[in-house]
């Protein structure tokens, strides 16, 4: 594990194939989870000979508590500081749900440094929950449930192929929970001011957009990563037997489909 120095704290990292000379990779999880459950990529593409690094959010995994913004933006400067601290040039960076938007938004702040983009299971704009549900919500994220219901609603977004070491990573999970200051980073995470990405102003990085075909999080699941494509001007690759964790439920399918565009990318930059 590796610390990124920032302002009001530090974010934890992990580091794969740090010795290689292929094209840096970063790697954004999302809400209420932790950089673990890009593990099958770093290792998978390291392999190949690319150099990948997997963030924490603000708050969660290992990262520091002590920050008082939590919002896809701040996690897109963040991956752009890491960018930086790495000595990255001409990166793809990987973004999961919340961790999309983020993805989007750095390679629209800073194209000279993000030359591709993955979205899995991509959140650029915000649903509308009727009252009742946010009311529901708030009742199952108090604590001291909290941190058991949220991570029980994490396992249920796994719809089809359940990953390697599920039960560890669910484990990880409920124990990332526990503390006091860090289940109230996740909660902040979870009801901060996220951006709407409803539109590529600025964006010229390759971008593909790649969704679980039993992605819980939608009801029409094609339908929401074809508009997202639309936004960032993407192609679509949806995967069968698999929730809203491609990356750690469909590793076979997503490290070639992010190798492709690591290729395509720096080709064309």
């Amino acid at each position: 594990m590796h610390l990124l120095e920032r302002p009001q704290g530090r974010i934890a990292y992990d580091m794969y194939g740090a010795d290689n000379t292929g094209t840096l990779i970063v790697c954004i999880p999302g809400m209420f989870d932790h950089r673990a459950s890009f593990r099958f990529l770093g290792a998978a593409l390291s392999d190949a000979g690319y150099r990948v690094a997997v963030m924490d959010l603000r708050g969660h995994g290992d990262s520091d508590t002590t920050f008082t913004c939590f919002t896809n933006r701040a996690a897109a400067e963040d991956a752009l500081a890491l960018i930086d601290e790495v000595g990255g040039k001409d990166a793809v960076v990987v973004g999961n749900s919340m961790g999309a938007a983020s993805a989007t938004i750095a390679a629209q702040e800073r194209p000279d440094l993000v030359t591709g983009i993955a979205l899995l299971g991509p959140f650029l704009r915000n649903p509308v929950p009727n009252l009742f549900a946010r009311l529901s919500q708030r009742l199952l994220l108090v604590r001291p449930w909290g941190p058991k219901a949220l991570t029980t609603f994490y396992g249920s977004l796994h719809a089809g192929r359940a990953p390697e070491g599920y039960r560890e990573q669910k484990a990880l999970i409920l124990e990332m929970l526990r503390p006091a200051d860090r289940y109230r980073a996740v909660f902040n995470t979870i009801y901060a001011p996220h951006e709407q990405v409803l539109e590529a102003k600025g964006l010229t990085a390759k971008a593909v957009v790649i969704m679980g075909e039993q992605d819980p999080d939608w009801k029409d699941q094609r339908g929401e990563a074809e508009w997202v494509a639309s936004v960032v001007n993407g192609s679509v690759v949806m995967v069968p037997d698999c929730g809203h964790y491609a990356q750690a439920q469909r590793p076979d399918v997503v490290v070639p489909v992010i190798a492709d565009l690591a290729e395509q990318a720096v080709a064309d930059a």
